[in-house]
């Protein structure tokens, strides 16, 4: 078995998979916090590994970048292997006072302008939601932990580069009650809706609008480890 897109085979994966952007940051994660963890696929260097953590069989896979990347690995991940939830766990920029960069925060809902939910199953609803259950059980994980976690409308999008007169930073606060941007969760969420799967974000920022400050590429595959143990704990 496998997919043009992952090597694993049948029972490769738990139940549960964490999925950062970054290959490397899933890497990280995995021999960080995993134990006897094990690299299942590497296809196109999207790496997938599982693990326990403190007895939990725990599988962590990067998405790549964007929604059509995401689409397709957690799509395969909900159908073909048997993944009943993923919880994505990524960067975002901020688009308020409100967040501070390292400051993590649980998508409440995604709001989108992209087509990938209308192409995708003909939904044309512009905001998207995670699964409360697994929301819930986030947050009152971060309240045993002692993690503040932040709960906010995210802005999913499918552009990074986006022309300055588009006004973004201004426009989606105001417009979409936003807080921050990312660009996977609105596909996910999509996707799990769909299959009648379970999926959550949770994301650290990673820089911010409105003081200019930035995490380098390495900080941000190594050093958001609040969010990466509130995922693991939370995780069933």
């Amino acid at each position: 078995m496998g997919t043009p897109h992952n090597s694993a085979q049948p029972g490769d994966f738990a139940k549960t998979v964490l999925m950062p952007g970054d290959p490397l940051r899933a890497k990280f994660i995995a021999e960080t916090f995993l134990e006897d963890a094990k690299l299942v696929t590497s296809v196109r260097n999207v790496l997938g590994y599982t693990g326990t953590y403190k007895g939990k069989k725990i599988s962590v896979m990067a998405s790549g970048m964007g929604m059509p990347s995401i689409g397709i690995y957690s799509y395969e991940l909900f159908t073909q292997y048997g993944v009943e939830t993923i919880i994505r766990i990524g960067s975002a920029g901020s688009y308020s006072a409100d967040l501070d960069v390292y400051d993590v925060v649980l998508a409440e809902s995604a709001y989108s302008e992209s087509n990938y939910a209308k192409v995708q199953c003909g939904c044309t609803d512009d905001v998207l939601y995670p699964t409360k259950e697994v929301n819930d059980r986030i947050l009152e994980t971060a309240g045993k932990l002692g993690i503040e976690c932040k709960v906010a409308r995210i802005h999913s999008s499918d552009v990074f580069y986006q022309e300055a007169d588009r006004g973004s930073f201004e426009r989606y606060p105001k417009e979409h009650n936003a807080k921050c941007v990312e660009m996977e969760s609105f596909a996910l969420f999509n996707n799990a809706k769909v299959l009648g799967k379970k999926a959550a974000c949770l994301l650290t920022i990673s820089d911010s609008m409105v003081t200019h400050e930035e995490t380098t590429a390495e900080e941000r595959q190594n050093s958001f480890t609040k969010m990466m143990e509130l995922a693991l704990e939370a995780a069933e």
